[in-house]
């Protein structure tokens, strides 16, 4: 009797043991706790760990320092998968502007997600009613790393202006940036994000404040010569001091890897996804508007992963 127990609990724990070999651990770059960057790391996590069981892999997704962070962590193999700006991800798949000489030929797209605005917020004590206000003003133009600032200078040398050119440019992270403004340590914030965003809803409900518009010939001349750039609009009455629609341009949020990611874990997290899709959708009002057959093709610069593929291919998508 007790060599059958034994032996059942040395097949048990070989069993165990097998397992555990067999768990595969994916990490997800997303960007600061108060962006939408971080919910879909999250919640694609989420999606992937209710499968767990039956697919092997652990989902983490770890605060990060945004875009360009983590298409660096990617490449780097630090990192498996992470969510970028449209124009970053064609940057780096095409090796231009602050990927020039530095091209990442494994980059590899999986899908779109949301549409993000280049956002300005100001004080209403600063008198910013339009983007060129923000000259001689202290402004937030976001943590190295992020899209954000990589954003701004593009739109500063569309405008043929440099960080010289405002009183202050402080390279705050999202997370930071609400009370800096509230306590009028800056006039006026950068970001660009999906909506609505929680720290531009804490940075109203602190302080007086207003969207600023973010148009003219220069940003006009960067949608025409840019297809990762589309114009964007922000509904009024969505934040406290804006009650009219705010036109501005903006990006998508695009979720990427590297071909160096095993198919069948790409196929997985995809899965993950959409075979849940309604109740994504449900996960940030960011999401709410998200279709199949745009986050598929909107956005995508680099070559889809072949994971991406064969689900898309199975669903009848491609």
């Amino acid at each position: 009797m007790k060599h059958t127990k034994y032996l059942a609990l040395t097949a048990g724990l070989l069993a165990s043991t097998a397992a555990v070999a067999q768990e595969r651990f994916i990490t997800i770059g997303t960007g600061g706790q108060t962006g939408v960057y971080f919910v879909v790391g999250q919640s694609i996590c989420r999606l992937v760990n209710r499968d767990s069981a039956k697919t092997g892999l652990k989902c983490t997704a770890p605060s990060t320092g945004g875009s360009i962070a983590n298409i660096n962590a990617i490449k780097a193999g630090d990192m498996d998968m992470g969510v970028a700006q449209s124009d970053w991800q064609f940057h780096a798949y095409n090796g231009s502007s602050q990927f020039e000489g530095d091209k990442f030929d494994k980059e590899r797209a999986v899908f779109s997600v949301h549409s993000e605005p280049f956002t300005v917020i100001a004080r209403k004590d600063a008198n910013i009613a339009s983007f060129d206000d923000l000259k001689g003003k202290r402004v937030n133009v976001g943590n190295p790393g992020s899209g954000q600032l990589a954003t701004m200078e593009v739109v500063l040398d569309a405008k043929g202006w440099t960080m010289d050119d405002f009183a202050l440019a402080s390279e705050l992270k999202p997370a930071e940036q609400a009370a800096a403004l509230g306590d009028n340590k800056v006039d006026a914030i950068i970001y660009t994000v999906g909506h609505p965003n929680g720290s531009i809803q804490e940075a109203v409900s602190t302080v007086e404040a207003n969207l600023v518009p973010v148009t003219g010939e220069a940003i006009d001349k960067l949608v025409a010569d840019n297809p990762f750039y589309a114009y964007a609009t922000i509904p009024g009455g969505m934040y406290a001091g804006s009650p009219d629609d705010v036109k501005t341009f903006g990006v998508k949020a695009t979720f990427v890897t590297s071909s160096d990611v095993a198919d069948d874990v790409v196929y997985e997290v995809v899965k993950a996804v959409f075979d849940n899709f309604d109740r994504f959708k449900k996960l940030h009002p960011a999401f709410e508007n998200l279709k199949e057959e745009e986050m598929i093709k909107d956005g995508l610069s680099a070559p889809l992963h072949p994971g991406a593929i064969k689900y898309y291919t199975e669903r009848g998508w491609m």
